[in-house]
C-alpha cells in the first residue's frame, strides 16, 4: 500500500464543499498559471532577478545571461506580455524594469521557498 494514500475512503462533504465555494474564478486560475508558467523558466528568472536589482537595457541583458539581444529581447516580450516586466525607451535605447511590487514578492517568495527546501 502507498504511504501518501488513504487507506480508507471517506470523503468530507463539507470541507470539500468549504473549499469549492473559495476557488477564484476560472480567469484568475487562468492567469495565475500564465505568470507560473513565465516564471517556469531559469533565464527569464535570471532576467527577473537582474531586473530587480535596477533597470537594464536588452544589451546589458543579454550580456549578462550571455545569450544574443535577440533572445533576450524574445524573452523580454514574453514577459511583457505577462505584465511582469515594463519598458521605456530613452532615445535608441529600450530600457526594463519589473512591472510592479507583485512580480519583485513572487520572484523573492519563490527563492526563499527553494532555499529553505
Amino acid at each position: 500500500m502507498e504511504k501518501d494514500v488513504c487507506a480508507t475512503s471517506c470523503v468530507n462533504r463539507s470541507r470539500v464543499e468549504r473549499v469549492i465555494n473559495a476557488f477564484p474564478e476560472e480567469t484568475l486560475l487562468y492567469g495565475a498559471t500564465e505568470i507560473f508558467k513565465m516564471l517556469a523558466d531559469p533565464n527569464r528568472l535570471r532576467l527577473l532577478h537582474a531586473l530587480s536589482q535596477e533597470e537594464m537595457c536588452v544589451c546589458d541583458l543579454a550580456a549578462l545571461v550571455e545569450v544574443s539581444d535577440s533572445a533576450v529581447s524574445h524573452q523580454l516580450r514574453l514577459l511583457r506580455t505577462a505584465r511582469l516586466v515594463k519598458c521605456r525607451r530613452a532615445g535608441k535605447m529600450v530600457y526594463y524594469r519589473l512591472d510592479d511590487q507583485h512580480v519583485e514578492n513572487l520572484l523573492q517568495e519563490g527563492l526563499r521557498h527553494a532555499e529553505e527546501g
